[in-house]
């Protein structure tokens, strides 16, 4: 039988992220092991580089990454954006505005001409998701934070990739809500996989999306056959456009109904287990 090409991607947290938030030295050393004998693995992450690379650090991985929900491509060996999408001019300032409107201060992802994340945010004080969230990423190399500069909010606006805002469920439902109506942007929304109280709000520009990411990946690598692995709510627009959708057993109820398959939770390896037994049914 003719050896099929296949692509497989992972979301991180939830899925192939251990309960430590972490890929565990089996799991890292079975997709290392399936790369090197000519298996395409790849993630889907909500993550920008500067939390994917170190997640990955020492894992061998050949396709490019998906980041920031779609947003663009990350080839990890020379470590650059491939393709990012950027907001219209004034865009980002209009939906911005409406962030603040509905009680939500979005830290403002920026793209510099030398291909680094800088995030912007003005809400004052953070609040206690918005402080975990920044402590798990303050001195990454690939990002920098910039707070409660007026100046730098403003030039924040230039090369506007990504307005992440992190707020209690009913005010980000509520945004979402508002924002659903305007076609020349792309929104995710999810709760928090610890903590449901609290949900995050992703808003790009016009077609980003997992699934469409999926799609040019496919593409890209000359892939037959995708098979994908979720946990969220943002993973379910990837699911629809995969030959093959698998939710690991922790996943939410809607993840779990859309999904061709369940396997079992993501504390047991079991993504990467999984990978192993279709890349050896594949050849």
């Amino acid at each position: 039988m003719p050896e099929c090409r296949l692509l497989l991607i992972s979301d991180l947290d939830g899925t192939l992220l251990g309960g430590d938030s972490r890929v565990s030295a089996l799991s890292g050393a079975i997709i290392s092991d399936l790369t090197r004998r000519g298996a395409m693995i790849s993630v889907a992450t909500a993550r920008t580089p500067a939390t994917v690379e170190p997640l990955l650090s020492g894992i061998a991985t050949t396709p490019p990454a998906i980041v920031m929900t779609g947003c663009s491509l990350w080839e990890r060996g020379e470590r650059r954006f491939l393709n990012p999408h950027l907001f219209a001019p004034g865009l980002a300032t209009r939906t911005a505005a409406e962030f603040v409107a509905y009680g939500v201060n979005p830290f403002v992802y920026t793209l510099t001409a030398a291909g680094r994340i800088i995030v912007y945010h003005n809400g004052g004080r953070l609040t206690r998701a918005e402080d975990n969230f920044y402590q798990e990423r303050r001195g990454l190399e690939l990002k920098r934070f910039v707070f409660d500069t007026a100046e730098g909010y403003a030039a924040a606006f230039e090369g506007t990739m990504l307005l992440l805002g992190i707020g209690d469920t009913e005010s980000v439902g509520a945004l979402a809500t508002a924002l659903q109506r305007r076609p020349e942007i792309s929104i995710s929304a999810f709760p928090d996989i610890f903590n449901p109280r609290i949900s995050y709000i992703e808003v790009f520009a016009e077609g980003v999306s997992k699934a469409q990411a999926v799609l040019d990946l496919k593409a890209l690598t000359g892939a037959e056959r995708v098979v994908v692995y979720g946990d969220n709510l943002n993973d379910l627009s990837m699911m629809r456009v995969a030959d093959e959708s698998v939710a690991v057993a922790n996943a939410r109820p809607e993840v779990l109904e859309a999904a061709s398959r369940v396997i079992g939770p993501n504390t047991s390896d079991s993504v990467a287990l999984d990978m192993a037994s279709l890349f050896k049914g594949a050849r």
